[in-house]
């Protein structure tokens, strides 16, 4: 059997409604991309909260444009809609990215929003509207 270590690191804490996931490593290819989202939404449908706060504190290469849509695609079915969703991108230089998947996602469907502040996306998942 072979075991195969991501280059990423998820870790949770579930409170009564919320799940808050903090990712931590090196983004390197859609894989790794596809598999922390994939533990998350595990997560999600184990736990069953109606708000999730992410924070993505991976270092590597940014999404491309065609795998925004295609990450988009992938995540519809698994068990992350009706859950709302705050993002929070630790890069500045990556927060317009981001946004555009928020739109993406949003179109499709998602209560997602992007923040640059963990406080900010706990302020709008408690207080905040769609």
């Amino acid at each position: 059997m072979n075991d195969v270590r991501m280059p990423f690191e998820v870790t949770f804490q579930f409170s009564s409604t919320r799940l808050r996931a903090e990712i931590s490593g090196v983004h390197d290819t859609w894989e790794v991309m596809l598999s922390r989202w994939m533990a998350i939404a595990d997560e999600a449908r184990r736990c069953s909260p109606t708000q999730l706060l992410v924070v993505d504190r991976m270092t590597g290469e940014a999404m491309s444009p065609e795998d925004r849509q295609r990450f988009i695609g992938a995540l519809i079915g698994q068990g992350l809609e009706g859950v709302r969703i705050a993002y929070v991108e630790a890069h500045d230089d990556r927060i317009s990215l981001a946004e555009s998947i928020e739109i993406l996602a949003r179109e499709r469907g998602y209560a997602v929003r992007v923040f640059a502040s963990e406080t900010s996306a706990s302020v709008w998942l408690t207080y905040g509207e769609d």
